[in-house]
């Protein structure tokens, strides 16, 4: 048995954890409701990019999976596809844009941070636009969205990704800069 690794992975389960429970409370506890829709507005993404940034591409991935996909089932178990899709492919793309080219730097992050926010708005619109309503033709619990409630919900949606992202960048300028230029 190798210890260290055995250490490294614990330490990344406990990381993906903490920060899953932190996305699920964001994403719980102030809960915006948006009509057209049924959906809402929250602030889990905050943590999600943090995740992302902090820790790369497989753990914000995770965290966007596992923390609002969770929060969904309290109450909006409909929007759990689109929910674990779009946060899991955010993570990803805010950690890939994030960590790549060496070491992170401002406009690096804020690039990723918008990246996260195109895909956040993209991702529901087209579920809410397309996926949905394809859904619900074989399953009518899914007959929650349409193009009307999908281009309403772009707003709630692109102001939700960029306090998130002003937040996610706030917080890894405090802890996880590593060039202080």
């Amino acid at each position: 048995m190798n210890r260290p690794n055995d250490v490294a992975n614990l330490v990344t389960v406990g990381i993906i954890a903490a920060f899953s429970a932190l996305a699920f409370v964001g994403t719980t506890v102030i809960r915006v409701p948006i009509p057209a829709s049924g959906g809402y507005f929250n602030l889990g993404d905050t943590f999600v990019m943090i995740a992302a940034l902090l820790y790369g591409p497989k753990t914000g991935a995770i965290v966007g999976l596992i923390g609002p996909t969770l929060s969904d089932a309290i109450g909006f178990p409909q929007f759990i596809p689109a929910t674990a899709v779009v946060k899991c492919l955010e993570g990803w793309v805010v950690g890939m844009i994030g960590h790549r080219f060496g070491q992170p730097s401002s406009q690096k992050t804020i690039m990723a941070l918008g990246a996260g926010t195109i895909v956040l708005v993209l991702g529901y619109f087209l579920f809410e636009a397309i996926g949905y309503p394809v859904l619900a033709i074989a399953i009518p619990f899914f007959g929650v969205t349409d193009l009307h409630a999908a281009i309403a919900e772009i707003g709630p949606n692109l102001l939700q990704g960029l306090i998130s992202s002003v937040l996610a960048f706030g917080v890894w300028k405090i802890l996880g800069r590593k060039d202080r230029q």
